[in-house]
């Protein structure tokens, strides 16, 4: 089977604005600054709290899952996950 033939757009395509349409003298805006370099580190227990946060909910899912100190309940697993998701949403404030 041939290929088709590719159509060939007139001089008149392309760019459509014309080039260097600046107005004399412009200069762009900085971008905004965020501020990240200004703020302080973030305190320990920001740390202590994430990591912990993390190792509670895995702990209470393994435990859970092995049905060691109760029998195994959803509610137990829905407890453990939101464990993880707060030591993930504080790691979003870790800086």
């Amino acid at each position: 089977m041939a290929k088709p033939v590719k159509r060939r757009i007139s001089a008149g395509g392309g760019r459509v604005t014309p080039k260097g349409t600046r107005p004399e003298g412009y200069t762009p805006e900085r971008a905004s600054h965020t501020g990240y370099d200004e703020l302080p580190s973030s305190p320990v227990w920001v740390a202590v709290l994430l990591f912990g946060l993390l190792g509670l909910g895995v702990a209470t899912i393994i435990v859970n899952y092995v049905g060691v100190l109760w029998d195994t309940s959803n509610l137990i697993l829905l407890l453990g996950l939101g464990f993880v998701l707060a030591g993930i949403i504080t790691a979003t404030r870790y800086r």
